[in-house]
């Protein structure tokens, strides 16, 4: 590799010819990634941006020192999809081709979880970590394992990283020794082997045990034959980036190569990932501090980082950074704490050996008692503090009667006023219950304390005690602007209904840290790339969105600011094949339509109902989008009185049930499918061909401003941009980002031809509260305005122009 390399990025391009824009997408971020610098490029369906950004990166990594590799993060998983695809194909043309491979989480490579093997109500997460933490004792060189000479000579690994003599606190051996008691070959007849994602293992579907003869101590100790497989070859991956159609490896072959082999999947990805050019990921391996413990050895100033569908990157970040600490929680912290105490307190000599097993970690019995104490104290501030607000909110609270107590959904109960950053009301009652910082930093402590003196006891005990400590700190220090702290009861009705609170048989509290200012945590990350891109096809106002994602205050060396350059590029498209048009009617606010009901005919809601008919009745198929679900069921309900056509409605559901209501809505006669435009239908959803010929917007999809932790998030932006820009920042232009996203539905391919609508006086320019500005440019000169009752006339003159 050389700055001065001669060879251009076409040659890494993956088709003959670029779309219109796509070589300045590739060449932008090249200048601006070799300059330490970030794109922040707005780019519609049609600017080729997957391939774009995939090329740069290809380009940079091979033609220059200054990239290592490269890392994906995507939201989307069809997007996800798409960047595997396009780095196969840009592989296809090359004789050294790239190492990819896309990340998924653990569960989905766990073979026992996959099988449902593991115990009832254990989680994958906590029964793989359980097996590897015993797999690790047992391969370690202290272990009482015994290592017969023939398991002396080790496997050949095919890839792995680097480990010296110093490094390897484990015996290869003692791996091996495992994986050959777990095989079938030398087991008892009755086993059954283990099958899963089309492979058959070597090992039975049932976690096997160590034998009496195994060790010393005789013991049987159940353990991973997968995990030991790759301890066995030093930590390395047999499976290798051949596997992976042109060199670019997914689950769907990972999984089915290691199981055949024997070895941990997950292991294998990590593996594969440390040697990787391009990973390709999510959110969370950049974000969240749990997933970054699996990327995090390959990120550094030399890792060029694609952030996809950019536009999502506040909302995400601010609820990976919001904590939760429940009151069950709470509890289990403490009963961590009582199995030290309760040996302890039957005996002096009980609790000297209790003080001895603590006396390394400097935590005193006296410590564990004063954290089980506040521990104890705070479930009885939950269940009183819970308790006496539903009081005062619901009058039938408490009454008995269960159909009329308590609302059947979640409910906020915020600890301070959302524009009055103080001391919140959990953290008052500790300090007047004489709880100050000293109690709240040295939770974590203790917490660890008592772990480790578990762990020495030979406890088998899955301990929250440090993890909830850990949170009570945060709690105690962070900032009261950029984190809102409140309760949180998630709706979720128990069948035994006997607690002392009747709050507990209907909800589950939590203590809430709501992030109200991500772009602070987003600098941090971002400062530590080489640099990237960001794009997405709606991130206009870009000046705006350099602002509250913390992108104006990179820098390169924390002195020098860091290049940021933007980028706009307008649909390619052919302009004769879509319409979109602006129809004036007054704003649909709260306090214009009334309430989402049957017999509410006020005129607002009247002249939408009319609006709703003449776009769902026009040709083909119809996506109308609303503000929210509530506004969706009621025009869906009143479309199926009032058109012929089939009217589908959609709901908050699971994934599957999205699915299969968007492949109702394409197959078939023309129908209506009316969502919010805040659903899971509006973005990132091809609607291809035929399957969509016109979406509306009917109002501003706002979020809920009577939420305290929305109006906590206002008060934070206002704070940080100034007052008058709050709700702009916080509230208006994410909303405008929705609608954008909606609309872009439409349109997919250059063949295709389709009608995009916003219905309400809001997007009229210069109208009062107007969010026409906050469009594009070259979107506001497309838009036309016209009243609802030349709708009709402007569906036939449209698609009759090709007829």
């Amino acid at each position: 590799m050389s700055e001065t390399s001669t060879v251009d990025w076409e040659s890494y391009f993956g088709f003959s010819d670029p779309y219109e824009n796509q070589g300045d997408v590739v060449e932008s971020i090249i200048d601006t990634a070799r300059d330490d610098g970030y794109l922040a490029m707005e780019g519609p369906c049609g600017t080729g941006k997957t391939m774009a950004s995939l090329t740069a990166a290809s380009y940079l990594l091979r033609e220059t020192d200054e990239f290592e590799n490269a890392i994906v993060a995507t939201p989307v998983k069809q997007q996800r999809q798409q960047f595997v695809e396009d780095l196969r194909v840009i592989n296809s043309g090359l004789d050294d081709p790239l190492a990819g491979i896309a990340l998924v989480g653990k569960r989905d490579l766990c073979p026992y979880g996959r099988e449902d093997v593991f115990p009832d109500k254990t989680s994958v997460q906590q029964r793989c970590d359980e097996l590897r933490e015993t797999t690790a004792d047992l391969v370690g060189e202290d272990s009482n394992l015994n290592v017969p000479q023939q398991f002396e000579s080790g496997w050949e690994p095919n890839t792995s990283p680097t480990i010296s003599e110093e490094e390897r606190w484990w015996d290869p051996a003692k791996g091996r020794v495992l994986v050959e008691n777990a095989q079938m070959d030398t087991l008892d007849e009755g086993h059954t082997q283990l099958r899963t994602a089309g492979e058959t293992s070597p090992y039975p579907d049932t976690q096997p045990a160590t034998t009496p003869e195994m060790t010393e101590s005789g013991n049987q100790q159940l353990y991973c034959p997968f995990e030991a497989d790759w301890y066995g070859r030093d930590k390395a991956s047999p499976v290798t980036f051949e596997v992976g159609e042109n060199h670019v490896i997914t689950s769907e072959q990972l999984l089915p190569e290691a199981v055949g082999i024997g070895t941990c999947p997950h292991r294998a990805m990590t593996v594969l990932m440390q040697n990787a050019d391009i990973v390709i990921g999510n959110y969370n391996h950049l974000f969240d501090d749990a997933s970054r413990l699996l990327t995090d050895p390959i990120l550094d100033e030399q890792t060029l980082v694609i952030i996809d569908e950019a536009h999502q990157m506040e909302e995400r970040v601010r609820d990976l950074l919001t904590d939760t600490i429940g009151y069950y929680t709470v509890r289990r912290a403490k009963n961590d704490l009582e199995e030290i105490l309760r040996p302890a307190r039957q005996g002096p000599g009980n609790k000297r050996d209790v003080e001895e097993r603590l006396a390394s970690t400097d935590v005193s019995i006296e410590d564990v008692e004063a954290a089980e104490k506040f521990y104890d104290d705070v479930m009885r501030w939950f269940e009183r503090y819970v308790h006496d607000d539903l009081t005062d909110r619901f009058d039938n609270y408490g009454s008995g009667l269960a159909w009329d107590a308590v609302p059947e959904g979640d409910v906020e109960i915020p600890l301070r006023t959302p524009d009055e950053p103080e001391p919140d009301e959990f953290t008052r009652w500790a300090e007047r219950s004489g709880y100050d910082g000293t109690t709240f930093r040295m939770l974590s402590t203790v917490g660890s304390a008592v772990e480790y003196a578990l762990e020495e006891l030979d406890t088998d005990r899955d301990c929250v005690c440090t993890a909830v400590g850990r949170l009570f700190r945060q709690w105690w220090e962070r900032d009261h602007v950029e984190y809102f702290r409140e309760v949180e009861l998630e709706y979720s009705e128990k069948d035994d209904q006997d607690a002392d609170k009747p709050w507990m048989n209907y909800y589950n509290a939590s203590l809430v840290m709501y992030n109200c200012m991500p772009s602070e945590k987003i600098k941090e990350i971002l400062d530590g790339f080489g640099g990237g891109v960001l794009m997405s096809a709606t991130l206009e106002p870009l000046s705006i969105y350099e602002e509250v994602t913390g992108l104006e205050e990179l820098t390169a060396d924390g002195e020098s600011p860091r290049d940021v350059s933007t980028r706009t590029y307008d649909l390619t498209f052919p302009e004769e094949n879509r319409a979109s048009w602006i129809v004036d009617v007054e704003a649909f606010k709260k306090r214009n339509r009334g309430d989402p009901l049957p017999e509410n005919t006020n005129p607002t809601r009247e002249r939408y109902a009319y609006v709703a008919r003449e776009i769902a009745q026009s040709h083909g198929n119809i996506l109308l989008a609303w503000p929210n679900y509530a506004e969706a069921e009621w025009a869906a309900t009143r479309l199926r009185d009032e058109i012929d056509k089939p009217v589908l409605l959609d709901q908050s559901s699971s994934h599957e049930e999205t699915r299969e209501l968007k492949r109702e809505f394409v197959r078939g006669e023309s129908k209506v499918l009316v969502t919010s435009t805040r659903g899971t239908l509006t973005e990132g959803v091809d609607y291809e061909g035929d399957q969509l010929h016109t979406c509306a917007v009917f109002g501003i999809p706002l979020v809920n401003i009577g939420s305290p932790r929305v109006q906590a998030v206002q008060h934070a932006y206002g704070e940080q941009f100034g007052a008058a820009n709050a709700f702009t920042y916080a509230l208006t232009i994410p909303a405008v980002r929705q609608i954008r996203q909606a609309l872009g539905r439409v349109i997919r391919g250059p063949e295709e031809r389709g009608v995009r609508i916003v219905v309400g006086k809001r997007f009229v320019p210069d109208a009062l509260h107007s969010v026409y500005e906050y469009f594009p440019v070259t979107e506001q000169d497309e838009f036309v305005q016209m009243t609802p009752e030349f709708l009709d006339s402007q569906f036939e003159q449209f698609w009759n122009a090709r007829a």
